[in-house]
């Protein structure tokens, strides 16, 4: 292990980094899809409430984790979870740029404030999911979230 990595951080930067690359690619890419929208927002948050139901129940997120429990303790580890956090919130601030560019949310929100609070609430429901929070619970994030979403759609004119 130490030939191959030089160190048991060294190791853990590498599966950092594999899971960046290969799961949380698979998760992030209908948010980083060209035509990305509104949908692939709340599917987003509608995939962890299932994920709250199902196998990955009690595990998380690799970054999410390592955001709660080492990103601050260590430096090496925070800009991983610099990146990961980054990488969230442009994924839904392309999504909510095209939402709005559809007409599908009004042009008074603030992308990037709107962007900021979906990934804290998505990182919110991810450590839920690893702390095995009551199913109600992580659904009901994702009903408000969905309400919360609607009442920013822009009204349909009549007539026009």
């Amino acid at each position: 292990m130490y030939a191959e990595f030089g160190s048991k951080q060294q190791l853990f930067e590498a599966a950092l980094e594999h899971y960046n690359r290969n799961h949380l690619t698979r998760v992030l890419a209908p948010l980083e899809a060209p035509d990305a929208s509104i949908d692939e927002i709340q599917n987003a948050f509608h995939g962890y409430a299932l994920a709250n139901e199902g196998r990955f129940r009690g595990l998380g997120c690799l970054l999410c984790n390592t955001a709660v429990e080492r990103g601050a303790l260590d430096p090496s580890s925070g800009r991983y979870v610099e990146a990961y956090l980054e990488r969230i919130t442009r994924a839904f601030r392309h999504a909510l740029g095209n939402a709005q560019q559809f007409r599908e949310i009004t042009d008074t929100v603030d992308l990037d404030e709107l962007a900021s609070f979906l990934t804290t609430a998505l990182l919110g429901v991810a450590a839920s999911v690893r702390a095995e929070a009551p199913t109600g619970q992580v659904w009901g994030t994702y009903e408000v979230l969905t309400r919360m979403l609607d009442m920013l759609h822009v009204p349909k004119r009549y007539g026009a």
